[in-house]
């Protein structure tokens, strides 16, 4: 859906928080809708509640899944001065499909903005949806083109269309090519490859705050 929201919800933060609090969450990923609306696309927000959960639940990692904020790179540090554990920007496509599935981002932009992240010294996580008319070399381009932005988790998993408005799903990538996926981006140098079918952003998503071991 699209529209322009209402003002902001100040004491959503800590709503949130508490949420995490009452269901004592060793784990929590935040996401929201886009707030393009606002000068810094809902940064402060976005900051406030990392650091309100971080406030009531130390122990608790957190994951943010950001928008690109329109390439204001302010907006992105004020989110990336709390210290969130992983942060995730999804490109969503391949290069070539960017105009036709992505058309308010930018391909270029998007890599920026995890090269950005993991300047700052911060854990990175993308991904994309496959089923959309994507092929193969485009699936490797994207995730080459992620490497050398410094993306430490990818996620691959298959586009399904929410509603007749939507963009049709073209194919339905099998799970031994999902798996083939998986097998070469660790090959290539990801840290994590989640890839399947039934994967989206968070699927595992607690494993990726640290290292894999060996």
């Amino acid at each position: 859906m699209t529209g322009r929201p209402t003002e902001l919800d100040w004491e959503e933060p800590e709503r949130v928080a508490h949420a995490v609090e009452l269901m004592r969450l060793k784990h929590c990923v935040i996401t929201s809708v886009n707030r393009d609306e606002l000068k810094d696309g809902g940064a402060e927000i976005w900051a406030r509640t990392v650091r309100a959960i971080k406030d009531r639940m130390p122990d608790t990692t957190i994951e943010v899944l950001l928008p690109d904020f329109k390439g204001n790179w302010d907006a992105l540090y004020r989110v990336l001065a709390e210290q969130p554990d992983v942060v995730s920007h999804n490109m969503e496509t391949v290069k070539r499909l960017y105009r036709r599935v992505r058309p308010q981002a930018k391909y270029e932009r998007s890599l920026e903005q995890i090269l950005r992240t993991k300047q700052a010294g911060l854990r990175t996580k993308s991904g994309a949806m496959l089923g959309l008319g994507e092929t193969k070399d485009e699936v490797v381009e994207l995730m080459e083109d992620l490497l050398a932005h410094g993306c430490d988790v990818l996620t691959l998993g298959q586009y399904l269309q929410p509603t007749p408005a939507h963009l049709p799903v073209e194919r339905f990538v099998s799970p031994d090519e999902f798996a083939s996926y998986e097998r070469l981006g660790l090959a290539m140098g990801f840290d994590y490859v989640e890839s399947g079918p039934l994967v989206r952003s968070s699927y595992h998503s607690e494993r990726h705050v640290k290292p894999r071991k060996g």
